[in-house]
């Protein structure tokens, strides 16, 4: 396959999809659903999880907690919600006009972490799916899997769009100047002053991600910087 003149790699949480606000939603369900406490043990397992797993697992959290609350009748309820939450209600406002104004200059493929059954859930649901026609790369650690990403989509430049500067370090530091990455400002990992004080800024920063219908490409590929 020949290589694409440029590839576009978005992220979703908090840099196409609103997902602290999708958290924020979860949290008000469970108070509702189960109470407080039993809504802050279920948050102490998650966080537990994600830091054996590496990514978030909204579904194997529930599982969790219902070993340990077998008998309560709210965990149908609560599984419910999140299978079906309305995604597409919490797109940031342009993210699809971003997407269909990057392909017409090549790909456009959702890279993320996650699950492989509450993440691609997501992707399709909130309508990015099909916004990128299926293209969808879902790892448990993108950064790791750079060799599978150029197999799939081989590309002279690749232009990485992610909330979280490790990622873009870390995918610079290997990609060098094949890749222009762009930090949108949105959510709290893009607003944490540690991850802004250890990681060098990205090539380009934007305050929101609508902002990327103010470049074209050559000026978006311009301020590529090496590692």
């Amino acid at each position: 396959m020949a290589p694409h003149k440029v590839v576009f790699l978005f992220d979703v949480d908090n840099t196409l999809l609103d997902n602290d606000q999708v958290i924020a939603d979860l949290m008000r369900h469970l108070d509702h659903e189960v109470g407080h406490e039993r809504q802050h043990r279920y948050w102490e397992i998650f966080e537990a999880l994600r830091s054996e797993l590496g990514y978030a697992d909204y579904l194997g959290a529930l599982q969790r907690y219902r070993i340990e609350y077998p008998r309560d009748p709210h965990l149908l309820t609560v599984s419910s919600y999140l299978v079906n939450y309305p995604f597409a209600n919490r797109l940031f406002p342009s993210s699809l006009d971003v997407l269909a104004h990057c392909k017409a200059w090549g790909p456009v493929v959702i890279l993320s972490d996650g699950d492989v059954v509450f993440q691609p859930r997501k992707v399709e649901r909130s309508g990015l799916f099909e916004a990128v026609e299926s293209n969808v790369l879902i790892y448990v650690h993108k950064e790791l899997e750079l060799e599978d990403v150029e197999r799939r989509y081989p590309a002279d430049q690749y232009v990485l769009v992610d909330d979280k500067l490790h990622i873009l370090t870390a995918v610079k530091n290997v990609w060098g100047q094949r890749v222009t990455t762009v930090f949108p400002r949105q959510g709290h990992y893009a607003l944490d002053p540690k991850e802004l004080a250890t990681y060098p800024p990205a090539d380009v920063s934007i305050e929101r991600i609508g902002e990327l219908l103010n470049y074209d490409l050559s000026s978006l590929l311009a301020e590529t910087r090496a590692p």
